[in-house]
């Protein structure tokens, strides 16, 4: 053996070294949680209960900080780019799987760039309509809609968001082809809506139910297997005779890629432990997150999830021809 090939190798288990004594140590300091989006919004106010126990847990502050832009992409970039030593992670969410086709370049590729940590929460999404839309179910809904098709318009928080594709996949089901109202967030989409100027949208539960319980909304369906404990009289989409059609956007905790399998365990472990909290999962449930159950928990489902979404949020996306450059 040379003396080069006896100093490569010695460098080698020196790094392996360190990276088993960081993950050992770890963490030994402050935390940065990215979160994609604005502050206020579901995905900032899930990663703020989270993060609140994880600190108390992991014995360390985890402080979340709020990079958006381009529908998370931004936030979730500077984490790819990020030291792989767990003290900068992401709350990604299924934003981030629509991103890898919405933009035809997108900023880094979710299926190598990060690493999924664990699933952590599902907000399942809503069908809403304008205050007198003559309809007050989803039968009665859809009947008016295959009828008046060519006035009918459903707003969403932008093209390509998780309500606008929602929406596209809810109209492909039904078949019909309505007029698509874009805005530039959420909380335009719900104004108009609320100011009977469109007809319908499909967004998130975190955001419809304080319109719901305003009664500043008429609420229509819950695209859930089962009725929403933060919903409890809005009926879902399969008890009205829609069986075909499901949607939620999910969340859940990635890091970059290199980080060291030790501290993503640790990591992993934590959180559960947070999740498994009732006080966690009652506030989760108030904002309108649902977290998964136990089986929905390991990095390995939630590895295979993301991957299986890139690919079922590519289909709408591709069907509408709504690609950013």
């Amino acid at each position: 053996m040379t003396m080069f090939s006896r100093a490569a190798i010695a460098a080698l288990l020196l790094l392996q070294g360190t990276a088993i004594v960081r993950a050992e140590t770890w963490p030994s300091r402050s935390i940065t949680m990215v979160v994609g989006f604005a502050p206020g919004g579901g995905t900032d106010v899930l990663g703020r209960i989270i993060a609140k126990r994880l600190s108390e847990v992991l014995g360390q502050q985890v402080i979340v900080e709020n990079v958006g832009g381009a529908g998370g992409m931004v936030g979730s970039a500077r984490v790819v780019k990020a030291a792989p030593d767990g003290y900068t992670i992401v709350l990604g969410s299924r934003a981030d799987a629509i991103n890898q086709t919405l933009y035809k370049k997108p900023l880094y590729d979710l299926r190598t760039d990060l690493l999924p940590v664990v699933l952590i929460a599902d907000q399942p999404t809503v069908l809403i309509a304008r205050p007198n839309f003559p309809a007050t179910n989803l039968a009665e809904l859809i009947a008016y809609v295959k009828k008046n098709q060519d006035s009918i318009k459903f707003a969403s928080a932008g093209a390509g968001s998780t309500g606008h594709l929602d929406c596209v996949r809810f109209n492909a089901a039904i078949g019909v082809k309505v007029t698509h109202v874009p805005y530039r967030g959420g909380g335009p989409a719900m104004q108009d809506l609320i100011g009977d100027r469109v007809d319908y949208i499909c967004t998130l539960s975190a955001t419809a139910v304080p319109q719901i319980e305003s009664k500043l909304v008429k609420p229509i369906a819950v695209f859930s297997p089962a009725r929403v404990p933060m919903l409890p009289d809005m009926p879902t989409a399969k008890e009205q005779g829609f069986t075909s059609f499901e949607a939620s956007t999910w969340f859940g905790l990635m890091v970059p890629k290199g980080t060291p399998d030790a501290i993503i365990k640790r990591l992993h472990d934590a959180t559960v432990e947070a999740m498994n909290t009732p006080s966690v999962q009652e506030q989760a449930l108030k904002t309108g997150s649902l977290i998964v159950p136990p089986e929905k928990r390991s990095t390995e489902f939630f590895r295979k999830y993301v991957e299986d979404e890139i690919g079922v949020n590519a289909e709408p996306i591709k069907a509408t021809g709504a690609v950013i450059e």
